[in-house]
């Protein structure tokens, strides 16, 4: 009987072999978890990296995009009012230091709480690359240069908003509907473009380290622009007429 019992023990334990197995099956298991888990881990940091990387551009473009939906119809050499002028190219913009990629006059200000405040709605604003204040970083910086008062007499008062690091090249494009041209504007009656153009295409090419551009495309974006002025008959002449 004493026989019995012991072999009836033995039979239900786990052997040295099974426990080796198990150790093994379980080792393995782990180690494949682990391996997806720091892969994750790789890819949610990768991830987030390139969208760090991208969300600039993207403000930026984003910025562009409403100025020039909401750019003002030229002067044209008239008297009217609620307009301005719209120039691309290199432009040599008053108050602003190096060349301009793009001037124009656009409805995208914002009324002042403070009441002695000398500016409202319509701004000028010109696009440039300077260089950064950092000479290690590579690449131009993309900078919005605003002016709100438009009505002072005296020096423009521009402040400079850093938009976007590490641009090799800003390039505007205006279409009048039937091709496109590197250069516009409507201060210029010889050169024809005296009326807003239809669509503007802006390309920024990113510098080559960059991780989301790097041997790509310029980026790109087409804003057509509804706002047209109808006629070039100066404002008084009008009301004498009338």
């Amino acid at each position: 009987m004493k026989t019995t019992r012991t072999n009836q023990k033995r039979v239900a334990a786990f052997t040295l072999l099974e426990m080796i197995l198990a150790v093994g099956v379980a080792a393995i298991v782990l180690a494949a978890v682990s391996a997806a888990f720091f892969t994750a881990l790789h890819l949610q940091a990768s991830t987030q990296a390139a969208v760090d990387e991208a969300t600039p551009l993207d403000q930026a473009l984003a910025v562009m995009r409403r100025d020039l939906a909401c750019a003002v119809t030229p002067t044209n050499g008239t008297s009217k009012v609620l307009s301005g002028d719209f120039k691309a190219g290199q432009v040599s913009s008053l108050g602003v230091n190096v060349p301009v990629a793009i001037e124009m006059y656009t409805a995208t200000g914002a009324l002042s709480s403070a009441p002695d405040a000398p500016w409202g709605d319509i701004q000028r604003v010109t696009y440039e690359l300077e260089r950064p204040a950092d000479r290690s970083t590579p690449g131009m910086e993309l900078v919005r240069s605003v002016e709100r008062n438009l009505l002072s007499t005296l020096t423009p008062d521009v402040e400079d908003q850093p938009l976007l690091g590490g641009v090799e090249n800003l390039q505007v494009l205006c279409y009048d509907g039937a091709q496109w041209y590197n250069a516009w504007d409507t201060t210029d009656p010889t050169a024809g473009n005296t009326n807003l153009p239809l669509a503007v295409r802006v390309q920024i090419q990113m510098v080559g380290n960059n991780n989301i551009t790097s041997g790509q495309s310029p980026v790109e974006i087409v804003v057509p622009i509804d706002s047209q002025s109808r006629t070039n008959a100066v404002l008084a002449a009008a009301n004498a007429e009338n």
